[in-house]
Formats: C-alpha cells, sequence, structure tokens
C-alpha cells in the first residue's frame, strides 16, 4: 500500500517525470499535490499498471488533486542541456505551474536541484511509495504516451504509437533505415555504427 506522503507538510507536491530513457520526443514532467484524504485503490506506479487504468486514474487525479501541472522539454533542450538537466527542469517547470505553492516537494529519483529554496526529498523508486509522486508519474507518463501517439501520425515508419519513443529494436531499425526525425535526440546514441541490435 501506497503511504500518503513522507512529511508533516500540508501542502507536498510529488514530482516525476516520463521519457528519460526515449530516443525520440520530450522528456515530461508532472507535479502533484493531493489532499490528505485522497485515496485510490487503483493507484500505483505508472509502469506497473494497465493502459486503462492510467486512464481512468489520469481522470481521478486531475479531478481531485489540490493542484497539479504537467511540463513538456522538447529534444532541442535536451540535446542542448543533456537529459538529466531537462528532466530536472521539467520538474521545475511542472512546479511552476502548480495553482498552490507547495511547502515541500518529493522528487522520484536521486537526483534533483533545489526548487525555489523549498525543502525537497529524493526518493529512488519512489513512484513505487509514495501517493503524490505515482500520481505524477501517472500524469507524465499519460500526457507524453499521448504525444507521442500525435506525433506518430506523421512517422508511421518509427511505431511511435507503439514503442513512445524508447529504445526498442523496430525503432533502431527504422532509424537505421529512414534516418533521423526533427523528434530524435541527436546527442543520444544514434550513429548508424551505434545502432547495431546487439542489445
Amino acid at each position: 500500500m501506497l503511504i500518503k506522503q513522507y512529511s508533516t507538510y500540508n501542502l507536498e507536491a510529488g514530482t516525476d517525470e516520463a521519457g528519460r530513457g526515449c530516443l525520440a520526443g520530450p522528456v515530461v514532467a508532472a507535479a502533484v499535490i493531493l489532499p490528505r484524504d485522497f485515496y485510490h485503490p487503483l493507484l500505483n506506479d505508472s509502469k506497473k499498471i494497465s493502459l486503462k487504468t492510467r486512464n481512468l486514474l489520469r481522470l481521478y487525479i486531475t479531478e481531485h488533486a489540490l493542484s497539479y501541472g504537467v511540463s513538456f522539454v522538447f529534444q532541442e533542450e535536451i540535446d542542448r542541456i543533456n537529459i538529466l538537466n531537462a528532466s530536472i527542469l521539467a520538474m521545475h517547470k511542472a512546479l511552476a505551474s502548480l495553482a498552490v505553492k507547495p511547502e515541500y516537494i518529493l522528487v522520484d529519483g536521486n537526483r534533483f536541484k533545489h526548487y525555489e529554496n523549498i525543502a525537497h526529498q529524493t526518493i529512488v523508486k519512489g513512484d513505487g511509495k509514495y501517493m503524490n509522486i505515482a500520481a505524477a508519474s501517472i500524469l507524465a507518463k499519460t500526457y507524453r504516451d499521448e504525444y507521442m501517439e500525435k506525433i506518430h501520425e506523421a512517422y508511421p515508419d518509427f511505431n511511435w504509437a507503439q514503442n513512445k519513443g524508447y529504445p526498442s529494436p523496430a525503432h533502431r531499425e527504422a532509424i537505421k533505415q529512414f534516418g533521423l526525425t526533427e523528434h530524435h535526440r541527436k546527442t543520444f546514441r544514434l550513429k548508424p555504427e551505434q545502432l547495431r541490435l546487439n542489445l
């Protein structure tokens, strides 16, 4: 069972990102402040639940959260500042878009930079431990997946509707065959000699 929150503050925001390990598309982060009495029996790490459940939870979270924010950092910025900094930037932007300023921030993972002098705590695999991080993981993943399905329509050869930009063998093979698109991250390991399918 997930823990409601880490701190004793009423306004604790959980934040998480999706798409950090992808070859194409943005990294997307979400920040969520849940009410103290929030509960949903299906809430969990977004990677551990079905698409149908994620979409159901997205609706429930956006209807019941005290505040939530979602932010996109696109491939050009990822290439410019690197994926770690882009992931943290996306989380900062998601926090900035909250209608309510958090008193404390709970972060999935082990790397973060201070945001507006608000105290924070990083939690490895926090999306499977704390409700607010799990809620953020649901929003980040569903918003990002939705975006990748949309851009798939212009580039069906890469099958982003299914692989969501992750480095599947088929995605790597498509890069070898068709080259890079404007949605690919150019600083990632995408050169032809690096695309051998010895994963």
